[in-house]
């Protein structure tokens, strides 16, 4: 029970980063390891169609999440989803053990889903106005990165989320914090020389 908490909490905090990625990486997982045996209907995503359209859907959240102003459209469009792929992604892993209720993954994950969309949704307006926009495409790089290793690490070594998603949180709100106060070395891209801090 303890690594199903951990592996959906994972996958559910990489949801709140990219609602697609974590699906699709539980779904090559089920498709094609041992790994992971998903129980019905969440196997409907490791099926021809269920990968065809998870990596049909993926470049509408990718590429608009790098371009300014556009992307905070795009957080807001992905205010419903992140959290629904959050708990998806977290009662689809906890479908293999029947020492979770459904429900109970359900709330962890749009919870946790939930909190990570709205640190990101708070924190990339500021960035982008501090950045004159030229910080977007590298914090949502940053930020697919970390939805990737946090979705990996999940599914492959459970137990690895101890260690990985506080350093992963702590990293990205670094980040944030440095990237929206100017301190940052991306705003020599911008002709304005880095804040530095007292």
């Amino acid at each position: 029970m303890i690594s199903t908490l951990l592996a959906g909490s994972g996958l559910s905090a990489s949801a709140g980063l990219n609602a697609y990625l974590p699906l699709l990486i539980l779904a090559f997982a089920d498709r094609i390891t041992s790994v992971v045996e998903l129980e019905q209907p969440y196997n409907l995503i490791s099926s021809n169609w269920g990968i065809i359209i998870l990596l049909l859907i993926l470049p509408i959240e990718l590429i608009p999440d790098k371009i300014p102003r556009i992307d905070q459209y795009n957080d807001l469009l992905h205010s419903a989803i992140r959290p629904a792929a959050g708990a998806f992604a977290f009662m689809a892993y906890a479908s293999q053990s029947t020492h979770l209720f459904t429900v109970a993954a359900m709330i962890f994950g749009l919870v946790i889903a939930g909190g990570v969309h709205w640190m990101k949704l708070r924190a990339r307006p500021r960035i982008s106005a501090r950045t004159g926009g030229m910080g977007n495409p590298f914090v949502s790089m940053l930020e697919d990165g970390i939805a990737i290793v946090l979705a990996l690490v999940a599914t492959f070594l459970p137990y690895g989320i101890i260690i990985v998603l506080p350093l992963a949180g702590w990293f990205l709100m670094r980040t944030y914090r440095r990237m929206s106060s100017g301190e940052s070395h991306i705003m020599a891209l911008t002709g304005q020389p880095p804040v530095k801090s007292a």
